[in-house]
């Protein structure tokens, strides 16, 4: 047995002192290391015996191992190294005490563990348990963890930060020193929740010493710890210690959460200093934040920690407006407005982009266009947020053009446009499907200074998605991963839609795969996008274990879950599992909708089961839902396959008087289903034939020439020497059908293809548009 692992390389004469961090930073010149292990000893767990192993990544590994093998000699800190490859040894000794305890296997030949390993791996599990339903009894949270063999870092970490939640500081350092004698290094996450420990106990010297000793260990500070340090120094009334935080929080991270904010703006209120609170909520707005109910909350008792007892402010006034934005509220920020009006304050640019903010959320344009006006008529001039929200509205109305010219208004008034600016106007270009139009922008974003995010590519991936460009849409995939953007769920939920309405099943899953090993959350509209792609191809076995994997998740089946399963089963036209499907949302309490219904009906019209079809339309307009024009065609299909034209005109006519107007798709089923019966002398069908030709040439209609010559060989079986119908029929077909010399030009092969999927009235043969 191979015991050696490729790409591993022994280091030996190693200085008692150093750290991972060292050794890492001068072996990572030969190739990426996965990591670093230093031989601890076991009388002093702060200091490595000496010697350790380093563990090359990626494909060239052991092309890496064999470069650093080569400076087997050289100087590092005083001592001259020993590099060799791994010899395997070690693994050696690890597999022979494993044989040792391993005593037998269990039915599936699966080697079990030994009773000391269970027992400790079921103490966890009972710790955890107890964490999850009774934190709030820490007895019963002690005991579980002291029952513990041989805890590993992950319950230790829980320990501390189940006694800093608490505030109790003490016990939590005590879990933390007994966590370190056991030889186990604590990361960045146990760091973290002793310092929280500390700053609830409000001992944030203590807490700047973890900070002093995590940084001498080479762990970086995450968002987490500056939200902590933040938030200490506010409770404690220091608001410079506080602002220190957070300026180093800014300058080391790349972006900053409304957690940190919402603590720095605790702090400035605490301190009655409203007028730094504002500009730091202003800032987060301008960085693309949403401030969460909480922070208005904050606000206002710093409102009231100075105001009380005096005539409300602009100040005050503002803050009521944009608590009542934000929770949906408007009319009583209006009420609010007109109450500042009444009281002889006038409005500044803040509390009108408040107001804009809620009209926005309504999508009440005019109402935001109309406060725009207001802005100008008292002389204000329009700051950055205002600006990107005229974008938006804009956007939001379809006036894309006139939201490029305003981001040319914003740089002449020395505005500085951000990537929340350009923004909307990329993913409406993209919607709209003019993605030259995007790229352009996104180009012209880059150039004036602001960098790409995870939703600017998102919009262009949406785009091409829209486009069926895929090739484009996974080249924009690419281009945010060497830009070190991480995609998120949204990414890849738009790329397996894609891949759904193409089709491709396989890729759809390769991108569900990936968005699971990368640990993003799975919602139902990852699912949606999952099961579209098996059910768009057949593999309905496929959806059937999709949905067992969503019940597994407990993600529950919305409305456009089943119409996507129902509209699956329709396309093999079996009704009876799309039936137990209906049975089930029922049960479910899920509301079906016209989508519903129309494809259970289209199911029903496969299966030549038309009773059951109007059945379904009368129980639909029961519970008071409207047949749409897709509803009805696909009835008018189904009865032209049941070779009913008779039935077909009635279900048009009952169309007609529902006040829907018929389209070419209808037009087109129609007369295809007539005129297979035209040679039945029947008035109905004739007079039918002819009311229809009327129709479409009022509407100006015209059908393809391929439908044009399937209706003219039906014509030559009813009038070989022509007649009315012949007349009326041809005032429908293309422009240059007269200059069409002959019919044979046309391969007899593609025309039988043709007609013959015309004669069974088979949506998934005509329009695309009928497959729901």
């Amino acid at each position: 047995m191979e015991f050696r692992e490729k790409g591993k390389i022994f280091v030996g004469n190693l200085p008692r002192w150093i750290k991972k961090r060292e050794v890492a930073e001068f072996f990572r010149q030969f190739g990426p290391i996965k990591n670093v292990f230093l031989i601890k000893g076991y009388d002093d767990v702060e200091r490595n015996m000496g010697f350790g192993f380093v563990l090359y990544d990626g494909l060239m590994a052991e092309k890496a191992a064999m470069k650093a093998v080569e400076f087997d000699g050289v100087e590092f800190h005083g001592r001259v190294l020993t590099v060799k490859l791994d010899n395997g040894r070690r693994m050696k000794v690890k597999m022979a005490e494993r044989v040792r305890w391993v005593q037998g296997r269990d039915e599936d030949g699966d080697a079990f563990r030994s009773k000391w390993h269970e027992e400790r791996d079921g103490s966890r599990g009972e710790f955890q348990r107890v964490l999850e339903t009774q934190p709030d009894n820490w007895q019963a949270v002690v005991r579980a963890f002291e029952r513990i063999k041989k805890p590993a870092r992950k319950e230790y970490g829980l320990m501390v930060n189940f006694y800093a939640k608490r505030g109790d500081m003490h016990r939590a350092r005590e879990t933390f020193e007994k966590m370190r004698s056991r030889g186990i290094e604590p990361t960045l996450h146990v760091y973290t929740n002793l310092i929280h420990a500390y700053a609830v106990g409000r001992d944030m010297d203590e807490a700047l010493l973890c900070v002093r000793k995590m940084k001498d260990e080479g762990i970086e500070m995450s968002l987490v710890t500056y939200s902590i340090l933040v938030g200490g120094f506010g409770k404690m009334g220091n608001l410079e210690a506080a602002e220190r935080w957070f300026k180093e929080a800014k300058e080391k991270l790349a972006g900053l959460n409304a957690i940190i904010y919402g603590n720095i703006i605790y702090a400035c209120c605490q301190t009655c200093d409203m007028n730094r609170a504002e500009s730091l909520v202003r800032e987060m707005e301008e960085e693309g934040i949403d401030a969460p109910i909480d922070i208005y909350h904050t606000m206002m008792d710093g409102y009231t920690m100075i105001e009380c007892g005096l005539t409300p402010s602009v100040i005050s006034y503002g803050c009521l407006i944009n608590l009542y934005t934000k929770v949906g509220k408007i009319s009583k920020a209006l009420e609010i407005s007109d109450m500042m009006k009444v009281a002889g304050i006038q409005h500044n640019m803040k509390t009108y982009s408040m107001l804009i903010n809620g009209f926005m959320k309504l999508k009440d344009w005019a109402n935001v266009f109309s406060i725009f006006e207001d802005v100008v008529k008292d002389g204000l001039k329009p700051d950055v947020i205002l600006y990107n929200n005229i974008i938006r509205a804009f956007c939001g109305m379809g006036n894309i053009e006139r939201a490029v010219r305003t981001v040319d208004e914003m740089k002449r008034e020395r505005h500085q446009p951000s990537t929340r600016t350009f923004m909307p106007i990329i993913l409406a270009f993209a919607r709209s499907g003019e993605m030259r139009k995007s790229l352009e922008i996104f180009d012209l974003m880059r150039r004036s200074g602001c960098i790409p995010t995870v939703h600017t590519y998102n919009a262009l991936i949406l785009g091409l998605v829209k486009k069926r460009q895929m090739e484009k849409a996974v080249a924009i995939l690419e281009e945010m991963l060497l830009a070190s953007i991480n995609p998120n769920e949204h990414t890849y939920t738009t790329i397996m839609d894609g891949y759904a309405s193409s089709g491709d099943t396989g890729k759809a899953f390769e991108y569900f795969s990936k968005l699971k090993n990368e640990g993003l959350e799975l919602d139902v509209f990852t699912y949606e996008a999952l099961l579209k792609a098996c059910c768009k191809a057949g593999r309905m076995q496929s959806a059937l274990a999709v949905t067992k994997e969503m019940r597994v998740r407990n993600i529950p089946r919305n409305t456009f879950i089943y119409n996507i399963l129902i509209d699956g089963w329709a396309r093999r036209g079996d009704v009876w599992e799309a039936a137990d499907l209906m049975q089930q949302m029922r049960q479910e309490g899920v509301q079906p909708d016209i989508h519903t219904f129309t494809s259970f009906i289209n199911a029903c019209c496969k299966a030549g089961d038309m009773l059951r079809a109007m059945k379904t339309l009368e129980e639909m307009e029961a519970l008071g839902v409207k047949a749409n024009i897709k509803t009805y065609t696909t009835l008018i299909h189904g009865w032209s396959r049941a070779s009913l034209p008779e039935k077909a005109l009635k279900c048009f006519e009952e169309m007609k008087g529902a006040g829907l107007t018929p389209d070419k798709a209808v037009y087109h089923c129609l007369m295809t289903s007539l005129l297979s019966r035209a040679t039945v002398a029947e008035d109905y069908i004739y007079n039918g034939i002819l009311g229809i030709c009327e129709e479409m040439v009022n509407s100006g209609l015209t059908v393809d020439m391929g439908t044009a010559v399937h209706w003219s060989r039906c014509l030559q079986k009813i009038e070989s020497s022509g007649g009315g119908i012949t007349e009326a029929l041809q005032k429908t077909f293309p422009p240059d059908w007269n200059t069409h010399k002959t019919l044979d030009c046309i391969s007899t092969s593609r025309d039988e293809d043709y007609g013959s999927s015309l004669d069974d009235g088979d949506p998934d043969g005509e329009d695309e548009r009928f497959r729901f």
